[in-house]
């Protein structure tokens, strides 16, 4: 009871290593009450990728991008032609998905956690200094039960708490009218979720006893 959606930020695994590891972290998010989503991978729609991500972003209280290898240059040349030209050598980099999500999720004001696969390049919304956490790691399960991921994470947790508090408060009776019935429950407490169970239990009881009485 009582869960939050989170959407999940990650390109389709390349490696049993990465899929064991992605999979680690959607397990420890569900330990701790939070669902995780991510489209293309256990949420699907027959809209557009950008669309159906907003859309899932809307019902989320927070976001976590997980950065992995998708695409490997072992050489290359940076500004190629000109006079700044630098060679590259072992560069990996993440899917330009990772960006676009990190930067729906601010824009909507989801708490951010990021975390970055060791190696892969480190740029763009996937830089450390901004209003979130960057945490490179190797994308092995045994992470996350550092003590960082733990600090981090608990951290995290706290803001995405908090954007659900300041989400149910914002609401008015016009914001409630427009909730699909997914939201409406998710921002329900249990014990008011378990009134609501009850009363609609009791009203279809009546109703079957009063149909009894009367066609009986």
């Amino acid at each position: 009871m009582n869960e939050r959606n989170i959407f999940v930020s990650v390109g389709g695994t390349a490696t049993e290593k990465q899929e064991s590891f992605v999979q680690a972290i959607e397990d420890r998010l569900r330990s701790e009450n939070l669902v995780p989503t991510t489209v293309g991978r256990n949420t699907f729609s027959s809209d557009s990728p950008i669309k159906a991500v907003i859309e899932c972003m809307n019902e989320s209280s927070g976001a976590i991008i997980i950065a992995l290898e998708r695409t490997y240059f072992p050489h290359g040349l940076e500004k190629r032609g000109g006079t700044k030209e630098k060679e590259l050598s072992e560069k990996k980099y993440a899917t330009p998905w990772n960006q676009i999500e990190a930067a729906l999720a601010y824009s909507n004001g989801l708490p951010i956690m990021v975390i970055v696969e060791e190696g892969v390049q480190e740029e763009g919304l996937l830089e450390k200094g901004y209003d979130w956490y960057v945490m490179s790691v190797k994308s092995d399960p045994s992470t996350l039960n550092s003590n960082e991921f733990n600090g981090v994470l608990s951290s995290w947790k706290r803001k995405v708490e908090s954007y659900q508090t300041k989400k149910i408060k914002s609401f008015n009776q016009e914001d409630l009218a427009k909730l699909s019935v997914g939201e409406f429950i998710q921002i329900l407490r249990p014990s008011q979720l378990w009134a609501i169970l009850v009363a609609i239990a009791a009203l279809v009881s009546g109703a079957f006893a009063i149909g009894s009485k009367l066609f009986g």
